[in-house]
This record gives C-alpha cells, sequence and structure tokens, in this order.
C-alpha cells in the first residue's frame, strides 16, 4: 500500500501554501458574515466578489497532462 524504495516523488502539500486563490475574498466573506450574525443578504457584495473569483479559477489550473507525481512515474517507468 506505500511506495516503493527509491520511487521518484513529491510532496503536493509542500507547493500548495505558494498559490492561495481566491483566500483574500473569501477572508473578506467570512468576516462579513461574523459581523452581520451569518446574514448572507447583508453580504452580497463580498459573496459576488468570492463567486466571481472562483469562477475564473475552475479552469485555470487544470492541467491535462497529469498530476507532477504521475509524470514522475511515468519517468520511471521509461528508465527502467
Amino acid at each position: 500500500m506505500g511506495r516503493k524504495a527509491g520511487a521518484l516523488y513529491i510532496n503536493p502539500k509542500k507547493f500548495s501554501n505558494i498559490n492561495k486563490p481566491c483566500m483574500q475574498e473569501m477572508l473578506a466573506f467570512l468576516n462579513c458574515l461574523s459581523l452581520s450574525q451569518n446574514n448572507d443578504e447583508k453580504c452580497q457584495r463580498q459573496k459576488e466578489l468570492l463567486n466571481a473569483c472562483m469562477d475564473a479559477q475552475s479552469g485555470k489550473n487544470r492541467k491535462a497532462w497529469g498530476s507532477i507525481n504521475y509524470q514522475l512515474q511515468r519517468l520511471s517507468r521509461g528508465r527502467r
């Protein structure tokens, strides 16, 4: 169930801190919700900004060729 010894592997969790899109919009929306006692009708502007940011990010980060670990596995198979 684990990885084989000597296999190439990159921990994707280390790279998750590099790029966090929409973090500011999400924090603004959550702060607004906390100030308005979870009434999202008062936070329409922040909600729209967050939705717009999330819609813009939906297709941008998707890579058709797969993850880095998939590519490393392919390289190691060809090396044998």
